[in-house]
């Protein structure tokens, strides 16, 4: 007690003493009351020292939480700070695990009090943290505390370990599966919504090979996806809504689809700011993994296909795009190209003319990666064309066959997706059944809560209308398009596969579909001509020579005909002259346009053709003021002549600009017959002569 008197001098006392009360739980706060009294008492030691009780500060706004980390506990945040400030005298808590199960927390608390001399209770005593012997057995308190919390967490972590490597531990379950109460295993869920929700899914993901297909074509059916509330009021509730991308993309990853019990697929680390951090793990790094645990929707090794399908799909694995999914695109080739030069898969790139897409395949990886120009650039419309054409003389044969399997999978998709709708119709039926058998049990007096009831009643028949309605117009819909238009056109199509192939009606994505299950690949090398090499699926190989593509600028030159019929009526005519005669003769521009003034003008400046303004000078003929110079008269003078017809001219611009013939005896002379008189007005001759010209 000498000891402990020693320690609390009467600076200690000016300053306030902080009582710092924790339980790691709700449930040990409402249950281990005793221990919560316990460290209430402790402001009888502070008074036994020397504090008042209005001087003594407690603090249990941390009451329910964990002292792994101080991330998350104001309380102990708010005491570290008083203490910093100088303002706490002594820290009170029953035991050093009430104030941090964390080192870090706990050393940072000691040096902290250390600098502003304050000092530590627990049941054991007082410690000073400034002093070496008071630091270091407070510093084994902290470790024992924190190696404590550890061999509390491993003893609850090796059950569950040990249960999980069993496959025994139960888990929370991914929409589509359930706990059997009766048998203690995992079923799939008695929902035949739900179940068949699931299978539609990974029926559609085979068949279409993208994870954003499949949310298309669950949009485009108006179909809904069911998911299960984890948290709030909610809690277990299933919920239906709109699928999404990401929704997709777990249910694909997730094992326990495929009937595998796996544990410890991820890895949760907390970062220093208290959030926590979850990284996925590969394969080998699971805590377990055991197939055919328990029933599934799909087989194990449909879920590795599907897995393996979603890496070649991915941009970050996409080295080879051979086994990415048809695009939406034109190029009939995307990802089976091969570079002749490099052997490197190459990539599509579209160019845009009057609002159509055309596909150029471009060999560009050594060009991404290490700033090298582009290896290959070859325009693709000639080689989808070649190749359409070999697959219709290759795949006749078998065009009866690729029609009615085409039918049958329409039709498929079709009562897949009219199933689900139904469902849903059954299911706002049982809701509204619910509602009447609810608003039937109330008591005709309790007329607020059969208010409630019945308006409950009436939202769930309008939403059984509204399912009704839709179900009944997908149905038309869908009957008529395949009953009615698309069964007669596959009919009709169906032994005649070369018009299949050129229907317009058929998708992109599905003709690139019918290439890859027919190619393997295709290499492209442009040298003098085009040399394409197909090779089919089972060693068969075809090679195609093309013409090697034309620039796009050539096809739009301005063909060699029409550019020497410009240059002979540049002798005679202007550019706009010009634009109309071709125009009068039906002739068109490269671009298959009109001919304008300025195109005239941007054709004959191309091919460096002579003006006719160059053509007439070159043939003697003067300018205005050169004319006027000539025959000493002024520029307007010169105009009226023209127009008097007096001086004979040449037009040589559609701006109305001439060109005059050089003047020669009868050339007109002004005031022939008052003479012709000097610039200062003095009388130079006198003309008594006259010239006759004939007109």
């Amino acid at each position: 007690m000498m000891d402990v008197q020693g320690k609390v001098t009467a600076k200690h006392l000016a300053r306030e003493a902080y009582l710092y009360i924790r339980q790691s739980s709700l449930r040990q706060v409402m249950e281990n009351t005793e221990s919560t009294k316990r460290q209430y008492d402790l402001r009888q030691r502070a008074i036994a020292l020397g504090w008042s009780q209005d001087r003594i500060v407690v603090i249990d706004s941390d009451l329910g939480q964990s002292g792994a980390s101080a991330a998350d506990r104001e309380g102990f945040q708010r005491l570290v700070s008083d203490v910093g400030l100088g303002r706490a005298g002594i820290v009170m808590g029953l035991e050093v695990s009430r104030l941090a199960r964390n080192n870090a927390d706990w050393h940072r608390l000691l040096e902290i009090c250390a600098l502003s001399d304050t000092l530590i209770l627990d049941e054991d005593g007082v410690y000073d943290p400034a002093h070496f012997n008071d630091r270091l057995l407070l510093g084994l308190k902290g470790t024992m505390s924190e190696a404590e919390l550890h061999m509390l967490r491993m003893r609850l972590q090796g059950g569950i370990l040990n249960k999980a490597r069993r496959g025994e531990l139960q888990t929370p379950l991914p929409i589509g599966l359930v706990h059997d109460e009766l048998t203690d295993k995992v079923v799939l869920d008695p929902d035949k919504q739900i179940q068949e929700s699931l299978q539609v899914l990974f029926r559609t993901f085979a068949r279409t090979g993208s994870a954003v297909a499949t949310v298309k074509a669950f949009r485009k059916q108006n179909l809904l996806f069911p998911r299960r509330t984890r948290v709030g009021p909610s809690k277990g509730k299933v919920l239906w809504g709109e699928l999404t991308h990401s929704l997709v993309l777990r249910v694909l990853h997730n094992p326990r689809y495929a009937g595998a019990f796996a544990w410890g697929r991820h890895r949760v680390r907390q970062k220093a700011n208290g959030r926590l951090a979850i990284k996925a793990l590969p394969r080998e790094e699971w805590t377990a993994l055991i197939p055919d645990a328990h029933a599934g929707y799909i087989s194990w090794e449909q879920h590795e296909r599907n897995l393996q399908q979603l890496r070649d799909n991915s941009a970050a694995h996409g080295g080879d795009r051979r086994r990415s999914p048809p695009r939406e695109g034109p190029a009939l080739l995307q990802g089976l190209v091969i570079c002749a030069k490099c052997g490197q898969r190459m990539t599509v790139r579209y160019r845009t003319y009057r609002e159509r897409q055309y596909p150029t395949y471009v060999c560009q990886r050594a060009g991404i990666e290490q700033a090298q120009p582009v290896c290959e650039s070859i325009p693709g419309s000639s080689v989808d064309k070649a190749v359409g054409e070999l697959l219709i003389a290759t795949v006749t044969p078998v065009a009866l066959e690729v029609s009615l399997a085409v039918q049958e999978e329409l039709q498929a998709q079709l009562d897949e997706a009219d199933g689900l709708r139904q469902k849903r119709v059954e299911r706002a039926r049982e809701e509204a059944e619910i509602a009447r058998r609810r608003y039937m049990r109330v008591h005709p007096d309790n007329r607020l809560v059969a208010d409630t009831v019945e308006a409950e009643w009436n939202a769930k028949l309008r939403a059984v209308s509204t399912a009704q309605e839709e179900y009944e117009r997908k149905r038309e819909e869908d009957r008529r398009n395949v009953d009615d238009e698309q069964r007669r056109r596959i009919l009709a199509l169906a032994t005649d596969f070369p018009k299949l192939w050129r229907d317009p009606a058929v998708p992109e994505r599905e003709r690139k579909r019918m290439v890859r299950l027919l190619v393997e690949d295709v290499t492209l090398h442009k040298g003098d001509v085009l040399t394409v090499q197909v090779r089919f699926r089972g060693g068969a190989n075809q090679t195609l020579t093309l013409l090697r593509p034309v620039h796009a600028g050539t096809l739009r030159q301005t063909p060699k005909e029409v550019v020497e019929m410009i240059d002979r009526l540049l002798e005679d005519h202007t550019d706009g002259e010009i634009a109309a005669i071709l125009n009068d003769r039906a002739l068109r521009s490269g671009e298959g346009r009109l001919f304008r003034r300025l195109m005239v003008r941007r054709i004959r400046q191309s091919y460096g053709l002579k003006s006719r303004y160059d053509r007439l000078r070159e043939s003697g003929l003067l300018t205005m003021q050169e004319i006027a110079d000539n025959l000493r008269v002024s520029v307007a003078t010169v105009k009226a002549w023209r127009l008097a017809g007096l001086l004979p001219a040449h037009r040589y611009s559609d701006k109305n600009e001439y060109l005059y013939e050089a003047p020669g005896a009868c050339a007109p002379v002004k005031n022939r017959r008052k003479g012709i008189y000097g610039p200062k007005g003095q009388l130079l001759t006198k003309r008594t002569d006259e010239v006759q010209c004939d007109a």
